[in-house]
């Protein structure tokens, strides 16, 4: 979701649109009748596989499941399966709070914060750059990137760029594609200079989220504010379809199925996700998973997605070939839990608890919090890096 809330509200317009989300939680909405329950559910972990080999890009789509079998999107994201580029990297977290203005880096092996730095106004997500090289901190009111050298942890020269809120690219690495939440665009810039190339306008409020399909054709991205979906020719560019989900949606973070078939998409203000068909773009039906449905985060063996409940403290676990819920981790006490990413061994979730100032690990083996770390105000999109895959198409970390 866009701005932190809580304590230090960036704006008075922030603090209505605030408002707003709440009078739409009060109450559990009409969900489709397709809709499954989440009660009772099973324990479900996550060992890690095999590793499986990698797919080159553009190789399989939803239309080409019978030329290669199994499609697996994120085949090269297996642990071990890290590219020449990133071995020499030091596992870190990366940690943007939002209203404190900072970055705050963790050490995964003792849990200890080892870099604290500024960096500008609402930072929102930590991206690794399609190359792997850089990270990017989207500093959104600030109106500029911060570049992070992922060899030493450091930050770099600011880069000016109108409204950062989120950031993605390209799959042939050709550009980076800027969430322009507040002007309602979806900005290409070049990769490295961040010049920009084309802007393209919205049919829709609140541009923020989104993935692309196995053949890597098309961008499905979400609107946050009028509750519509967006279908992208990112090639063109132009706007092929707008989805509507209805006026009392919230639609957060999506993520495609690992065969390609089916867009997950959360949805803050239902308290659960979407599912999408891949190649039609029709809504298929709702899964209710908890109140304030949020981030979404795939597991190392492609079984299982992971889904933050940010308004009720937990993470459900959700079959990706049952297509239902088949656990809820609760954070003991109650928590935030928002943006983040699985560990590159994927025995580890990070999370960032928006509103307590904390991040949580969680345990993927059996859903324990492990840790809950203490960081700045306001913690959003956090990121783990470096992780297994051989290019980054954004966000915290959608690696293929």
């Amino acid at each position: 979701m866009r701005r932190a809330r809580g304590a230090g509200a960036v704006t008075v317009v922030l603090m209505i649109l605030e408002g707003f989300v709440l009078s739409g939680c009060a109450a559990q909405p009409p969900v489709p009748r397709a809709a499954s329950s989440p009660a009772a559910p099973s324990r479900a972990t996550s060992a890690p596989p095999a590793a499986a080999p990698p797919l080159a890009p553009g190789a399989a789509g939803p239309h080409q499941a019978e030329a290669q079998k199994p499609v697996d999107v994120y085949a090269a994201d297996r642990p071990g399966m890290l590219s020449p580029v990133v071995k020499g990297f030091r596992s870190l977290v990366y940690v943007p709070n939002s209203e404190s203005g900072t970055v705050d880096v963790i050490d995964p092996e003792t849990y200890r914060i080892v870099r604290h730095f500024r960096v500008g106004a609402l930072p929102q997500h930590v991206v690794p750059s399609w190359d792997l090289k850089t990270l990017w901190v989207n500093n959104n009111q600030g109106n500029f990137l911060t570049p992070i050298d992922p060899r030493t942890g450091k930050p770099g020269r600011p880069v000016p760029v109108e409204d950062p809120y989120n950031l993605y690219f390209s799959p042939d690495g050709k550009y980076a594609m800027v969430m322009a939440e507040r002007n309602n665009q979806l900005d290409l810039r070049d990769p490295h200079s961040m010049r920009l190339l084309h802007s393209l306008s919205m049919p829709c409020r609140g541009i923020n989220h989104g993935d692309f399909t196995a053949d890597t054709s098309v961008f499905l991205a979400s609107c946050e504010f009028s509750g519509h979906l967006v279908v992208l020719d990112w090639r063109t560019p132009r706007v092929i379809r707008r989805i509507t989900l209805g006026g009392t949606s919230m639609p957060q973070d999506v993520k495609l199925s690992p065969d390609g078939t089916v867009f997950y998409v959360a949805d803050m203000a239902r308290h659960g996700v979407w599912l999408v068909d891949a190649a039609t773009y029709k809504v298929i039906r709702f899964l209710p998973t908890g109140r304030g449905a949020h981030g979404l985060y795939v597991s190392r063996d492609s079984r299982l997605l992971y889904v933050s409940n940010r308004n009720e403290g937990s993470v459900s676990v959700v079959s990706f070939a049952k297509r239902k819920v088949m656990d809820v981790w609760r954070i003991p006490g109650g928590g935030s839990p928002d943006m983040g990413g699985v560990s590159a061994d994927g025995t580890k979730l990070w999370l960032s608890g928006r509103y307590h100032g904390v991040v949580y690990v969680f345990d993927t083996r059996n859903g324990k919090v492990i840790r809950t770390i203490r960081v700045g105000a306001g913690p959003h999109g956090l990121a783990v890096y470096p992780q297994p895959g051989r290019y980054s198409l954004g966000h915290t970390g959608i690696f293929r």
